[in-house]
């Protein structure tokens, strides 16, 4: 779900060829997610190979990520690690929903309704443990860094970026904000296009940037007050947040009070909306345990384990992946002849 202050923040539309060289820390759960929900045939279903398994993360992760790389883009993907406990409410409450939607597919299916398979369908995906072995597998085989989060990913991403190792965090939510990225780019993709909610249908996207620091000098706001305003609105910790208040009723709240947290909770009754106390949400957000035990090394593609895992097991075409690979290649060469080419001039 992530946090719900999209109204409130102005981010900066940008060409992906302006992150050249970059590297990126990828909310590896957010992207995975968006493959499965939204990949997907013509009555809903996910795709799947001739075994009947999933491989719609597959088809999206090696389509972004090898295009991404031609793009000169050095990506890392951080995956969740244990769930924090205040967010097992809400994971309770999503897999709930799933139930039904999977109820719900299952009657549209019966009935022959394809349009009610399209509208359920991806309300009832799931990222399943097969689905981020395989994941993994396939970043492993591109020789992309994988990186195990000891909680949240975005928390952990934002940790790299702030540290100095990476230079920004990609994901569509904005909790990276709440745990402090410095900067964080959505709508990470060449295609410039995404899928509608609940259709087939896309709409033209381009990537954008936002800054902490912009945001906070736009909403005159510090980082714990930008905290405490998302927790006004909603996140995973406490869903829905304060009945009856909305982004701008809520910041305007929180410039009333200021640094004053516990008079701002008490003023809206924080107790009677969530299940567990401010100061136990608040916490949970600001000290979120990351890790500096990392290694961000990237390796030549493993084109042999590629071809094992895509092609051998799930039935992608060899054409396909020889393709992708052709253009792996042209893309390196050419920017090592532009490379020489600025070497020899300066010289």
């Amino acid at each position: 779900m992530g946090v719900a202050i999209s109204s409130l923040i102005e981010a900066s539309e940008i060409k992906i060829e302006q992150l050249q060289g970059k590297i990126i820390a990828v909310d590896a759960m957010n992207m995975v997610y968006q493959f499965i929900t939204t990949i997907r045939q013509h009555d809903g279903t996910p795709l799947k190979d001739s075994k009947g398994r999933v491989t719609s993360h597959l088809t999206g992760l090696f389509s972004r990520c090898t295009r991404l790389m031609q793009k000169g883009l050095k990506l890392v993907f951080v995956f969740d690690g244990k769930m924090p406990a205040l967010k097992k409410e809400e994971r309770a409450r999503r897999d709930a929903l799933k139930l039904k939607a999977i109820a719900s597919f299952e009657e549209a299916k019966e009935s022959q309704d394809v349009e009610g398979m399209k509208k359920f369908a991806g309300r009832s995906a799931r990222v399943t443990p097969d689905i981020l072995r395989e994941s993994k597998e396939l970043l492993a085989a591109l020789g992309i860094p994988v990186i195990q989060a000891p909680s949240e990913g975005e928390a952990q991403a934002a940790h790299m970026v702030n540290r100095g190792d990476c230079d920004i965090v990609a994901s569509q939510d904005f909790d990276c904000l709440i745990y402090g990225a410095k900067q964080f780019v959505r709508n990470l993709s060449i295609s410039q296009k995404r899928k509608k909610i609940n259709a087939l249908t896309y709409k033209v996207v381009l990537p954008e940037v936002l800054t902490l620091k912009d945001t906070l000098h736009k909403l005159d706001l510090n980082l714990d007050q930008l905290r405490a305003l998302a927790m006004l609105i909603g996140t995973d910790f406490n869903v829905g947040g304060v009945k009856g208040l909305g982004p701008k009723k809520g910041i305007a709240l929180v410039k009333e009070f200021g640094n004053d947290f516990p008079a701002l909770f008490q003023k809206v009754e924080f107790e009677k909306h969530a299940t567990a106390p401010w100061e136990d949400i608040f916490d949970t957000i600001k000290n979120i345990p990351t890790t500096d035990n990392y290694t961000l090394e990237w390796h030549d593609i493993n084109k042999e384990q590629l071809i094992k895992l895509l092609v051998e097991e799930h039935d992608f075409s060899q054409e396909r992946v020889d393709n992708a690979m052709k253009n792996l290649e042209d893309a390196k060469h050419k920017t090592q002849q532009t490379s020489l080419g600025k070497f020899l001039k300066k010289n």
